[in-house]
């Protein structure tokens, strides 16, 4: 057997161009891959039944917990593989559960259980119970003797989930913790130690770079147990995490695909080497300058280039101020960061203002990122911009992407409703292969034939009407924008024409669940950003149903279909019935960078002469664009990233 590491991790050797070549191979078959194994999946279901014998209903609460005990040793010695001790303890799990938390695990959570203890991504429809089924296999894993982190959106979901889910894990003898952001080194240490673990991605994250920073450049693991020996109260007993075992990701798209477009970067805060005024002048000249002229915006790669003659009217502008202002690289630096923040960074789409502080928004998920700062500057040229106090600069520390983490887990699984789309990436990046779960029940959502208008205003006018005839009725309507301007916009609108409305967006984060868990009664109005409150439920009144369930309006596509599909996802949930539509325009922000020059005018003359088909193929062009933009992004991030420590490698500062 092998010497058991003291913080295992998979090492992941960096490809080369031949190896790069099969994997772009083996990417394109990923799709089939996971539909087979998908169905090879579903034989649990044979095998959990063939183990719920009467004898196993008819036990008592102690001869259950007793069968637990028994099953730590038979999974630890196959390391949770055996499908034969995998159906024994879902069987064993599943009736825990029914007895304990009152909910049964459906056949098709028996499936998605096996697929995440395979190390495959379960795709599940929204509503199907993706929090019920990571008990199975966590647990499954944890009775294995596997540490197990389930990794959530943010920390409500992660306290809410673990706390839900504690009764059973500890009716069959395990411990379950939970690690937030605010938590003392020795709280999340010790929810670290449990046998499972709720975590957010980005509290794990950050913790994994604090243990690399604990353990330094020379951290092997014959070193490590030297150190135990020699120092047992050394540097491994401050570590947070006990290594990289298994994972599973909750909303896995999000965390794997989307959040994978921006490092991870562990920083401390400086005091600034520039004062209030030198950011302001920038701000000043920058608004002197002008683009075309001076300099041109690349506004898909949200990048800023000087011209040869903005070079020189920069050195012009800042002769006045002197000092620092006098060397070309600075100004130019300083001048790029003010021009950008400036002109491509938009108060409630890019971030908000609260609490006297600018605050990021996650473009994806509409949620507030608090704690994240922009780096070189600009964060705090958006300050001033905004008013704010000036914050302090920060330094790099550590830093990684959150493609080069994940993979390290010795078993990496997550779970979604909407995987499809980018199977070859999760295949190409972290050898994960998506197989699809069926649903429960058959599906009764209705897709109305979208519509599309010519203007922004003229949008806002059909939403309205639509919104205002659903709501006559009694029908509750879920309206999906795509950031807290566009919600506010539609707001104004509802107020305009008399409908009472609630607001959800990413300034008011704190009430997300309690908003979207009401967003099914009778007559409720609800606008929400493309948060959408994932992972929280939509619970329908009776009467609704009979009208029709909930009516979901997208007022704008996103940068991905899968976005998109989430949002659908909020109605016609477990078999009910529900309806979903998208009112769309060409002055919509999807293109505003993906959409070719000539596109815009051309539909808007075919909208004007009753043709909508060519817009709606526009719109979906654009979207496209941007998905295809966004992968190659996330794909440079990743070969900089690998880049980068390779190099360092060589002088063994790598990390």
């Amino acid at each position: 057997m092998p010497r058991p590491c003291l913080y295992p991790e998979r090492r992941w050797p960096r490809s080369g161009p031949l190896e790069q070549a099969a994997e772009a191979m083996a990417a394109r078959l990923a799709p089939q891959i996971g539909r087979l194994e998908g169905r090879a999946a579903a034989s649990v279901v044979e095998r959990v039944a063939a183990h719920e014998a009467a004898a196993l209903r008819a036990a008592s609460d102690a001869e259950l917990r007793a069968l637990a005990r028994g099953l730590r040793e038979k999974l630890h010695h196959c390391r949770a593989r055996d499908p034969d001790a995998i159906a024994e303890a879902f069987a064993v799990i599943r009736e825990a559960s029914d007895r304990v938390l009152g909910m049964r695990h459906f056949d098709v959570q028996l499936i998605g259980g096996n697929i995440l203890l395979g190390g495959m991504i379960a795709e599940m429809d929204t509503g199907e119970g993706k929090t019920l089924t990571a008990t199975l296999a966590a647990a499954t894993a944890a009775l294995a003797g596997v540490p197990t982190h389930v990794v959530t959106a943010n920390d409500y979901l992660a306290r809410r989930d673990a706390e839900q889910m504690r009764p059973l894990y500890e009716f069959l003898g395990l411990r379950v913790g939970v690690a937030t952001q605010e938590m003392e080194a020795a709280e999340k240490r010790a929810a670290y130690a449990c046998e499972i673990a709720y975590c957010t991605n980005k509290t794990l994250a950050f913790d994994y770079l604090r243990d690399r920073l604990t353990l330094g450049r020379r951290s092997g693991n014959l070193r490590r147990k030297l150190e135990n020996l020699v120092a047992p109260t050394g540097r491994t007993h401050e570590l947070l995490l006990r290594g990289l075992h298994f994972a599973i990701v909750d909303e896995a798209d999000s965390i794997l695909i989307d959040e994978a477009r921006t490092p991870l970067i562990l920083s401390r805060e400086l005091s600034p080497a520039f004062d209030r005024e030198t950011f302001v002048q920038a701000l000043e000249i920058a608004g002197r300058m002008r683009e075309g002229r001076d300099y041109r915006i690349g506004l898909v790669e949200r990048r800023v280039d000087l011209t040869a003659a903005g070079r020189t009217f920069l050195g012009e502008l800042a002769e006045p101020f002197g000092g620092a202002w006098r060397a070309p690289s600075q100004r130019e630096e300083w001048a790029l960061q003010a021009i950008v923040a400036s002109r491509l960074f938009r108060r409630d789409e890019h971030y908000i203002v609260r609490g006297g502080k600018v605050e990021i928004v996650d473009e994806y998920t509409g949620r507030v990122m608090a704690d994240r700062f922009w780096s070189d500057g600009l964060h705090q040229m958006i300050e001033i911009k905004e008013g704010c106090a000036l914050s302090g600069v920060r330094a790099t520390i550590a830093r990684m992407t959150y493609q080069r983490f994940f993979r390290r887990y010795q078993r990496l699984a997550g779970m979604t409703g909407t995987a499809a789309e980018v199977s070859s990436e999760l295949w190409r990046v972290y050898r994960l292969t998506v197989a699809r779960v069926p649903t429960n029940r058959p599906s009764q959502r209705v897709l109305l034939q979208e519509r599309v208008v010519a203007t922004e205003a003229e949008k806002w006018r059909v939403v309205v009407e639509t919104i205002a005839e659903h709501h006559r009725r009694g029908a509750p309507v879920l309206l999906g924008t795509r950031s807290v301007a566009s919600s506010r916009r539609a707001s104004a609108s509802l107020t305009a024409a008399g409908l009472p409305h609630v607001v959800l967006n990413a300034a008011q984060d704190a009430a997300e669940a309690e908003i979207v868990a009401a967003a099914g009664r009778r007559g409720r109005i609800t606008v929400a950003t493309n948060m959408a409150g994932r992972g929280t439920d939509i619970k329908l009144d009776a009467d609704v149903i009979d009208l029709g369930g909930l009516h979901v309006i997208m007022s704008e596509r996103h940068d991905a279909r899968r976005i998109d599909r989430q949002l659908a996802g909020r109605c016609a949930r477990q078999g009910q019935r529900g309806a979903f539509q998208a009112i769309l325009s060409l002055d919509d922000g999807v293109t505003d960078t993906n959409a070719l020059p000539f596109e815009r005018y051309l539909n808007y003359v075919m909208i004007r002469a009753g043709w909508s088909w060519p817009a709606r193929f526009a719109l979906r062009a654009a979207q496209r664009r941007a998905e295809r933009l966004h992968a190659r992004m996330r794909r440079e991030l990743l070969d900089r990233d690998e880049t980068l420590d390779h190099a360092l490698a060589f002088t063994g500062n790598a990390e």
